[in-house]
């Protein structure tokens, strides 16, 4: 039986379940509507619908690197507890390993893991594990090497925080400790070059202001604003901060004194960015209760 937009839309408006669930239920069921509500509850999508519209800010980044490609991918869920769960991760784990051969979050969506395409995949993990979760994003780089290295994992190649950092040469453990670096410093871009021009015009704009404060004379201002604006860039940009491992040198330097140059550097934490909904435990139960 031909299975029509209407005959989706209609099992999605009485089911609540998604645009793909729906479909698949339909075609697993000859179009039968009743039949196919019935399949969605057995197989928990209806149920995994209605959580779709909580705030997942938990979750595990997941990294993965070989030779000259690397990736890390964010997947989150409702709460941290999620994360320690060993169905969980597996997923984490499968869907990082899918990412190492797309290039783009839409291309890893349709993915396949184990038959199933990556969204699929997720959405049969909200049924059984019972909180909403998604694959929020992920980056890929590339170079003649690139490092990784995982904060706070929990399991190999996850944890909250995922780092990668491409080289031009080989790397001999400076890529993992600049990895490191990166993670517990957080530089805002690879070089003053890669930094947002409007975010460098505004703290420029903040240290004038500063300056004109002390009633200096103009040019005296101008060269106070040229010497705090290097301090900026070095507190900022990943290749003038002082290295964590040595704090004589910089990054810079440090990959020089390595034989390597720094060609680029992903930091990945789980739920930056996302604004957390904060409930009172009346609320919390409320919501459990309602399922």
């Amino acid at each position: 039986m031909a299975i029509t937009a209407q005959m989706v839309k209609e099992l999605r408006d009485v089911s609540g379940a998604g645009m793909m669930d729906a479909k698949r239920a339909l075609v697993e069921t000859d179009g039968d509507l009743e039949t196919a509500i019935d399949w969605l509850r057995t197989k928990g999508l209806a149920k995994a619908a209605k959580k779709s519209g909580r705030t997942a800010a938990e979750g595990l980044v997941g990294v993965s690197s070989e030779g000259g490609v690397g990736v890390v991918v964010e997947v989150n869920s409702e709460t941290d507890f999620v994360g320690k769960n060993a169905e969980f991760q597996a997923m984490v784990s499968g869907i990082t390993a899918a990412a190492m051969g797309v290039g783009d979050l839409e291309s890893l969506l349709s993915a396949d893991v184990n038959g199933k395409s990556v969204a699929e995949t997720v959405t049969d993990k909200v049924a059984t594990i019972g909180e909403n979760m998604h694959v929020r994003r992920m980056a890929r780089l590339e170079g003649a090497s690139v490092a990784s290295y995982v904060h706070n994992a929990v399991a190999p190649g996850m944890g909250k925080i995922g780092v990668l950092v491409a080289l031009n040469g080989p790397d001999n453990g400076i890529g993992f400790q600049i990895a490191m670096h990166i993670a517990a410093v957080n530089p805002a871009s690879l070089s003053q070059d890669d930094l947002d021009p409007a975010f460098v015009e505004r703290e420029k704009n903040i240290l004038t202001e500063q300056a004109r404060e002390s009633g200096k004379p103009e040019n005296i201002i101008e060269n106070m604003i040229k010497g705090r604006m290097n301090k900026y860039f070095e507190e900022v940009t990943l290749l003038n901060q002082k290295f964590v491992v040595n704090p004589d040198i910089t990054v810079a330097q440090a990959a020089k004194d390595a034989g390597v140059e720094v060609l680029g550097f992903v930091r990945m934490e789980v739920g930056e960015g996302i604004e957390k909904k904060v409930e009172d435990f009346a609320a919390e139960v409320a919501k459990t209760l309602a399922g």
